[in-house]
């Protein structure tokens, strides 16, 4: 695996760092030379992680959703390298599947505080904390269920919608020193989608693919290392979409 684009020096914060794509995106940042603050809530996987990656990466157990945590976060990443460069907003839940009419309040507002409200303050505060100082980047992971609607999982795609909002809005406010962009993956193998792929339906699904086969955590990772990176110099604002495909099949 090449190293380019070369990130020595440069510090990170990645949320939902202890599987997935969050993991993906800490593990190729710190390859290519990056410090990562990894957080997530589950603290034995995340710090088994952490460990992995060596002394490049600094974890931190905690709910996204507690202020405090944010906070602490940041202050962590000062504390152990001095800034902060760039910001990878990753975490996502979904706790319920169902129709948004029956959808009780409680959980509306869970996803929302998660998916946006969380992603909002940690933008506050890596400006806060000198990211516009240091040029740095953010990248929002959203969905394809942003795109259109989504059966079963409605609010969950509202809340990306309204992140990639979040993200146009974030561009326009935080240029020139800071770029915010936004990738919009289809399903990829996590635990966060097994409930999808389990039980034969990934073989269902496929034939919406194109590309003949659903995404792994590394196809996600790889383009979002290269929006925070400055071969992405002159992009801001933009909505990567990546699916395999998927979404030039009409009508599917």
């Amino acid at each position: 695996m090449s190293d380019f684009p070369d990130m020595t020096g440069r510090v990170a914060l990645v949320t939902g760092a202890s599987r997935g794509i969050g993991l993906a995106v800490a593990q190729q940042l710190a390859r290519r030379g990056a410090h990562v603050v990894m957080t997530a809530r589950g603290e034995e996987d995340l710090h088994r992680e952490a460990a992995a990656i060596g002394d490049r990466a600094a974890p931190l157990a905690g709910p996204i959703g507690d202020p405090a945590h944010r906070e602490a976060l940041f202050e962590l990443a000062l504390s152990r390298w001095g800034r902060i460069d760039y910001l990878v907003n990753n975490v996502g839940i979904n706790p319920v599947f169902g129709p948004i009419e029956t959808l009780e309040h409680s959980a509306s507002m869970k996803i929302l505080e998660t998916n946006v409200l969380a992603a909002t303050h940690l933008v506050q505060l890596a400006i806060r904390n000198g990211i516009r100082e240091n040029r740095g980047a953010i990248v929002n992971i959203a969905s394809i269920a942003a795109l259109a609607a989504s059966p079963g999982i409605g609010m969950y795609g509202v809340s990306k919608s309204a992140l990639l909002g979040l993200t146009r809005q974030f561009a326009v406010e935080l240029a020139p020193e800071v770029r915010v962009n936004a990738v919009a993956p289809a399903a990829v193998r996590t635990r966060f989608s097994a409930a999808l792929l389990e039980g034969g339906r990934e073989a269902d699904l496929l034939p919406r693919y194109p590309l003949a086969r659903v995404g792994e955590p590394d196809d996600i990772a790889q383009p979002v290392v290269f929006l925070l990176s400055d071969a992405a110099a002159w992009m801001t604002g933009q909505t990567l979409v990546i699916d395999g495909g998927a979404s030039l099949l009409v009508g599917e």
